[in-house]
């Protein structure tokens, strides 16, 4: 590929601010959250179709990267001014040329569209919210089911991970985060919530796999910790096995785990926990902007803490 004018002074530009490298790139630095539209729009015009639209559509990135399944970090709302953050972490088999239409085509399962959904449901809670809602898409995750065993993967998007929230805080010092992680994103949150920055208030999972711990409590004592878990969602079936390298422990919806119940209520499946209508979804919202579902049903699934 060759690039001229315009274009190679934006990746140029790219190249000095650490977001496009010749090896993989470092989390994007707090320095470069906003400034870092411009020349990440840049790279998706040279990437061609379909990214080149997604620029054109005016779409915020703070990280793309197209190669290999391809990483992205989307943002939805103001993140200059935001006071409440979201960062919302996929799962299994999660990939960029997935990210807008989702595994299989279907698009509820999309991380674009998840957040999506969760920023304007936000918005309807509360029309005046400084909001953001990240679609962080900043790790490679496992293939398959049976990849999704091994606890590598979410080792190393939760390094990813934790720098991201360190540098959030650092830019936006009085916000608050709420982490949340679909299935196997619920594994990356909640060993990113170790050494994590004050600033993560609450940690959301949904249909979550595990945590890479057996006690929410281990989390953060000054952490909420919610879970969702949908009466026919597949996630039930997996084993609670955690040895070294291999397994993930107690599902967060396990009542022995601790964690703060979710309503299900409209939830089928394993994907449909962020779907417009669900009871979960307005609940996520809810916890985003408040720290509380607005439902009575939040008392820890198990053991008191």
């Amino acid at each position: 590929m060759h690039w001229r004018g315009p274009t190679r002074v934006a990746v140029a530009a790219l190249l000095g601010t650490g977001l496009v490298l010749p090896g993989r790139p470092e989390p994007v630095a707090a320095a470069g959250f906003v400034e870092a539209y411009p020349v990440t729009a840049a790279a998706m015009r040279a990437a061609g179709p379909p990214y080149a639209g997604w620029a054109a559509q005016g779409r915020r990135f703070l990280l793309f990267d197209p190669r290999g399944d391809g990483r992205a970090v989307e943002v939805r709302g103001d993140l200059a001014t935001a006071e409440r953050i979201v960062v919302l972490v996929p799962g299994v088999g999660s990939t960029l040329r997935d990210f807008d239409r989702g595994l299989g085509g279907v698009p509820r399962r999309a991380p674009a569209v998840q957040a999506d959904e969760l920023y304007r449901a936000a918005r309807a809670t509360d029309p005046g919210a400084r909001v953001a809602v990240l679609a962080w898409l900043g790790y490679d995750p496992p293939d398959g089911v049976l990849a999704a065993a091994a606890t590598a993967d979410a080792r190393r998007g939760a390094a990813a991970l934790r720098d991201l929230l360190h540098g959030l805080a650092a830019h936006r010092p009085s916000a608050t985060l709420t982490l949340v992680g679909h299935s196997y994103g619920a594994v990356v949150v909640g060993m990113a919530a170790a050494g994590a920055p004050a600033q993560v208030t609450d940690v959301v999972s949904l249909g979550g796999v595990g945590s890479g711990v057996d006690r929410a409590a281990s989390l953060g004592p000054a952490r909420r910790v919610w879970a969702a878990e949908a009466p026919d969602d597949w996630i039930r079936r997996v084993p609670a096995v955690r040895l070294p390298g291999l397994g993930h422990g107690r599902r967060p919806a396990d009542p022995a785990f601790g964690a703060r119940r979710l309503p299900v209520t409209g939830v089928h499946g394993h994907d449909g926990y962020l779907v417009p209508g669900s009871a979960t979804l307005a609940a996520v919202a809810s916890i985003a902007l408040t720290g509380a579902t607005g439902t009575p049903a939040t008392e820890p699934t198990g053991v008191a803490r």
